[in-house]
């Protein structure tokens, strides 16, 4: 009996191992179909606040056989995928270039999960700017600096209401013999009537009332298709199956126009950079400053081109869709 039981439990401990064996050399053979590599490129500094994210650097990722490259973004973001095949335990080179900043070349192995690799966070050491001259005249003061920019606005005005009596004719007591228009329940003889208003180019209606305010009103419908919804033209229709009804017509005429409002805002300087950011709706933003103490004023434009400093803008996806500007100084400029 116990002979009988050492030979089961040898026979499952086999099984146990053949099978962890081939679970194991499946997981080495196992080729996932691409290599997602993402990541952020921020500039080296030991101020977190100065770490500013590095654009346009160009991305490589190698396996050795084949190469490919992106470039980061303005938030310094980049993603990119490797082609299939790449199998497990492989070396993966990652290299950041940018003339501005020394070279970075890092490397990391396949693994089971590197369909989802970890985040790369990369940070770029500047080249150091050549020392000025002695010689040199005084680098520029920029001082006193604002943000101003226009919002775009719409507003509603109430610039009066209208008013419309209309009359619509019947005969009673005429059999509708399925010649419409006919009372509902399809007996007596209708007629139809309607009047058109127009608030006029710019103005529109709103609160359409529409009612019956004499003759035999518990006879008559009114159809609010034409008016429900307001508008600049609207049409009030009616019907009547027994004598002559009088309906009554009334709005609110709402003028709509674009106002825009100035407004400022402040830049948050760190070291030899400043940051602002701006609402999705902003037009006309220009830079106010001093310069050795003159104030002027830069607008920016859609090239972000300033006199004292070099300016690039990007704007989140989310919650509010805000522009983020960010302005570095030239060198012969400081704050």
């Amino acid at each position: 009996m116990n002979w009988r039981k050492v030979v089961i439990w040898t026979s499952v401990a086999a099984l146990g191992v053949a099978a962890f064996a081939i679970i194991v050399v499946s997981i080495h053979r196992w080729v996932p179909r691409y290599i997602e590599i993402e990541g952020a490129v921020i500039r080296d500094d030991e101020d977190p606040s100065r770490e500013l994210p590095v654009t346009d650097a160009e991305v490589t990722a190698s396996d050795g056989a084949t190469s490919v490259i992106t470039r980061s973004d303005a938030s310094g973001h980049f993603k990119l995928k490797l082609r299939e095949g790449v199998s497990l335990g492989r070396t993966l080179a990652l290299s950041f270039r940018h003339p501005d900043y020394h070279p970075v070349d890092l490397t990391f192995q396949t693994s089971f999960d590197s369909t989802k690799s970890k985040l790369f966070v990369v940070a770029m050491k500047q080249i150091a700017p050549p020392a000025p001259n002695p010689s040199d005249k005084p680098r520029t003061v920029v001082s006193n600096i604002s943000i101003r920019y226009t919002v775009n606005a719409q507003t509603e005005e109430n610039i009066g209401s209208a008013v419309r009596t209309f009359q619509v004719r019947n005969i009673p007591n005429v059999l509708c013999g399925n010649h419409p228009p006919c009372s509902p329940d399809g007996n007596w003889k209708a007629t139809a009537g309607s009047v058109t208003l127009d608030a006029g180019s710019g103005n529109e209606f709103r609160n359409v009332r529409a009612s019956c305010i004499a003759g035999p009103c518990p006879f008559t419908r009114i159809n609010s298709s034409g008016f429900e919804r307001g508008g600049q033209t609207i049409v009030v229709s009616a019907e009547s199956w027994s004598q002559t009804a009088t309906f009554l017509v009334q709005a609110e005429v709402i003028h709509t126009t674009i106002v825009s409002d100035v407004r400022r805002s402040y830049p948050v300087i760190f070291g030899r950079t400043l940051n602002f950011n701006l609402p999705p709706n902003q037009e006309g933003v220009s830079i106010e400053a001093d310069l050795d103490h003159a104030p002027m004023v830069f607008p920016l434009g859609p090239s972000l081109k300033l006199s004292w400093a070099v300016c690039t803008a990007r704007t989140d996806a989310e919650p509010e869709n805000s522009t983020i500007y960010r302005c570095e100084l030239k060198p012969e400029y400081k704050f």
